[in-house]
């Protein structure tokens, strides 16, 4: 392994022995203590996905954007309005405001923009209402919500890491074709088919040691889980190649940007949202 590999998986490895129990300590207070949380995650993916947009189009300032993404989120916790009203309301704004603005291409700006405002605050948004699962809006609310976003959590951490030492230990020995060589050329299958097998372990370990977290649904859920997850990932990859970066940012040493360490999150916590409100 090259030197610059092992200092870029040390920086890794520190970032999660800080965060995790970070985020961990954070769902277990839920309320106000995750609603931040999800704010400060929601508005820096909004910063880095303008970015990202800037490559392509004229994306409106960053300081129209933020408060729009602070509005959304606080709408997710508070319920000032209805959640389609409080996302209809900024799509007509950005709409009306694009008739004033001189740069660029229209449909480019107001696309880019709406493409990064909506699912940056749609999927933060569906992270936090599982959290607040059962709970009134504005309310610390019950401990409902925290058991499935900590197997969510465990589940997405177990399917990378197994996915990348699967993957560099494994990669091309038994199925040569790539997972998805357009957008990422390093996946292997094999890597894909380990990530899937942690996930499932990961599962499995929540259900014994962490109450509220059924064997069965929570099998399901690793699975899924390791199934789609590399979809979040992809999904990003593809808005980073279009731009023609490596990185959203380089906020997290050894990860990137907010946009590179959530992104499975980002992506799986709409489908795990659905699943437990619907069980």
């Amino acid at each position: 392994m090259s030197s610059l590999m092992q200092s870029n998986l040390f920086k890794r490895v520190a970032v999660a022995l800080v965060g995790i129990p970070l985020l961990l300590w954070l769902n277990m207070q839920g309320g106000i203590y995750f609603l931040v949380m999800v704010l400060v995650l929601s508005l820096t993916a909004t910063f880095e996905f303008r970015r990202l947009a800037a490559h392509r189009a004229h994306p409106p300032s960053i300081l129209l954007l933020l408060p729009l993404t602070a509005f959304i989120q606080l709408n997710f916790y508070f319920r000032f309005i209805d959640y389609w009203e409080a996302v209809l309301a900024v799509v007509m704004l950005l709409y009306v405001l694009e008739l004033w603005r001189q740069q660029g291409s229209q449909f480019l700006n107001i696309g880019t923009t709406l493409v990064g405002l909506i699912y940056v605050n749609l999927t933060f948004g569906a992270l936090l209402r599982l959290r607040l699962m059962g709970a009134a809006p504005g309310t610390p609310g019950t401990d409902a919500g925290a058991s499935p976003v900590v197997l969510m959590f465990f589940c997405v951490w177990a399917a990378d890491i197994f996915a990348y030492f699967g993957g560099r230990t494994f990669g091309g020995k038994f199925i040569t074709r790539k997972l998805f060589p357009r957008l990422s050329p390093k996946k292997t299958w094999e890597g894909y088919f380990s990530g899937i097998a942690g996930s499932v372990v990961a599962a499995w370990a929540c259900a014994s040691f962490v109450s509220g977290c059924p064997t069965v649904r929570a099998t399901m859920i690793g699975l899924l889980i390791g199934v789609v997850s590399p979809a979040g990932d992809l999904m990003e990859s593809m808005f980073k190649r279009d731009a023609g970066v490596k990185d959203s940012s380089g906020l997290i040493p050894g990860h990137g940007g907010v946009l590179d360490r959530f992104d499975t999150i980002m992506f799986i916590a709409p489908l795990i949202y659905f699943m437990v409100s619907l069980s």
